[in-house]
């Protein structure tokens, strides 16, 4: 308890302390160096798209799969209920798409929309400078710095520079003073990134690359997973830091090593909780994700290793074009669980480029009231039990069992305490992949010692655009998939049936399935057996 007191007492000091230095009276005081200079000098690895260009130029921004026409004014004159598509907006993501622009008219409107940012949000605005934010923006206009200042007049140059170097101040004075381990992160990504293109002074990459590193030492797991144990913050994380990691290299850093080989194994990790079919998990607040970009990141890690392992409460299983990944159940620290979910015993399910079982994702942006009811275990393909999953536990969390795997059988082994408090029971799953993949068998078990009671559940989530077929009276349901192909899906121990559903798109937006539901009344030793199989053509 005097530990959480302690906690709670410190961030409410730094809340405050953040406050004061956010008065209008005192921002003077980030203005100490605003004469810096910066130049454009970091990489940008992700790809550009001149269609963007001319969308934009247009008055149509499809930012985070989200479509808005701005009918000729401003993109941030708009009042937007969408916080996905206003903090790709503010965070300046876009500003890629014009790197390889020749035109002039191209240029001006680039450092037009700029001058407009810094016109309507050059003063600080708590929801346009958190320090995420402000740390993307300030290593988006460095990477493209030589392109927003090509034509621009003496007076934007110093205008632009002077905005640029208060936003670099901002984060130094405020990323020592965040509350949420992620912020003061991203601050400290965007400092080193200011650092490295700071022509004005004798730079100090050395220390901002310890910093860095002790930083990430603190928030990422031995696999180099983060501990928020998402995937899609894994990748933002992963944007910034491979860009800044390419122009520390550039200097010779001999700091640098250590923070190398952390952010190799977080490329390792964001790799093996990617699916065959190119999308990471959906677990834990990772939902739709931009699939160049994600492209883009791999590429700049180690080679992909593709291999069955364990790492931050997932098991990986990969057998053929397969790929399972389960979720233990593990619980992010206080402090990283934000957008937790409670998906224990959860699983994702792809066979060469098509997704066949997977989750419904975080709400979309636009629904924050739905967040929690895409928290809950029905939202995901996991066991419930009077549609209560496993992280519903009154009181005390049940420490989550280690997972088990065995990669000469292909064979995980996922065991969840989470309903022992309300049911009495532990619920155990199996996950076997066969025939290079081509056959997955689940199990799922009770285990208890009493005389348990209790209707046991069990979903799969369908991927977008498959075809299920069922005839009356039959054991079997066939699914035709997206590119033709068709799985049979089999089980015993259970009652089976058909539900609509919904899944997060990187393509198709929120979209519209189906899931399979097995449902039984519980009792100790109760089992059902379920296969999922590809039919031979």
């Amino acid at each position: 308890m005097s530990e959480r007191l302690v906690s709670a007492g410190r961030r409410m000091a730094l809340g405050l302390a953040d406050s004061v230095v956010t008065m209008p009276l005192l921002r003077w005081t980030w203005r100490g160096q605003t004469d810096n200079a910066y130049a454009g000098d970091l990489p940008d690895f992700r790809p550009a798209d001149r269609e963007a260009v001319r969308e934009m130029m247009s008055g149509r921004y499809l930012l985070a799969s989200k479509l808005f026409e701005t009918g000729g004014a401003s993109p941030f004159s708009l009042d937007v209920n969408h916080p996905d598509w206003w903090n790709n907006l503010h965070s300046f993501s876009w500003l890629r798409h014009f790197r390889d622009v020749r035109d002039p008219g191209e240029k001006l409107f680039a450092r037009t929309l700029v001058l407009d940012w810094i016109g309507r949000e050059g003063q600080f605005e708590a929801d346009s400078w958190t320090l995420t934010l402000t740390a993307q923006r300030v290593l988006n206009w460095l990477r493209h710095l030589t392109l927003v200042l090509d034509g621009a007049t003496p007076d934007q140059t110093r205008t632009i520079q002077r905005c640029l170097s208060t936003q670099v101040q901002s984060l130094k004075v405020r990323g020592a003073l965040a509350t949420d381990s992620v912020e003061a992160l991203f601050a400290a990504i965007g400092l080193l990134g200011a650092e490295l293109c700071n022509v004005g002074d004798v730079p100090d990459i050395d220390t901002h690359v310890t910093r860095l590193e002790a930083l990430l030492g603190r928030q990422l797991d031995r696999d180099g997973l983060h501990l928020s144990r998402n995937p899609k913050l894994q990748l933002s994380l992963l944007v910034e830091l491979a860009s800044v990691r390419r122009a520390v290299g550039r200097h010779g850093s001999p700091a640098m090593a250590e923070l190398a080989n952390r952010i190799d194994r977080m490329h390792e990790a964001l790799d093996a909780l990617t699916l065959s079919s190119g999308e990471p998990a959906y677990f834990n607040g990772c939902g739709q994700v931009p699939h160049d970009v994600l492209v883009a990141v791999q590429a700049n890690g180690p080679s992909n290793s593709r291999r069955s392992r364990l790492l931050g409460g997932y098991g990986v299983v990969r057998a053929g074009e397969a790929v399972v990944i389960g979720d233990g159940g593990l619980r992010p620290p206080p402090g990283f669980d934000a957008e937790a979910h409670d998906g224990a015993l959860a699983f994702e399910f792809s066979h060469g480029s098509e997704l066949i079982v997977g989750s419904c994702g975080p709400a979309p942006s636009d629904l924050p009231d739905s967040q929690e009811l895409f928290r809950q275990a029905v939202a995901h393909s996991s066991p419930t039990i009077d549609a209560e999953g496993a992280a519903q536990q009154r009181g005390r969390l049940a420490e989550p069992k280690p997972l088990a795997l065995d990669t000469g059988e292909h064979m995980l082994t996922m065991t969840s305490a989470g309903f022992s408090g309300r049911f009495g029971v532990e619920v155990e799953r199996r996950l076997t992949l066969l025939s290079e993949g081509t056959t997955l068998v689940g199990q799922d078990r009770i285990i208890a010692g009493g005389d348990p009671q209790g209707l046991l559940a069990l979903r799969f989530h369908l991927a977008p655009g498959i075809v299920v077929r069922r005839a009356a009276g039959e054991g079997i349901v066939r699914l035709t998939l997206p590119n033709g192909a068709v799985w049979s899906f089999l089980w015993e121990g259970a009652q089976c049936r058909e539900e609509d559903s919904v899944r997060q798109s990187a393509y198709l937006g929120f979209h519209r399935t189906r899931q399979l539901v097995l449902e039984t009344n519980i009792a100790a030793g109760t089992e059902i057996a379920w296969i999922f199989t590809l039919e031979q053509q």
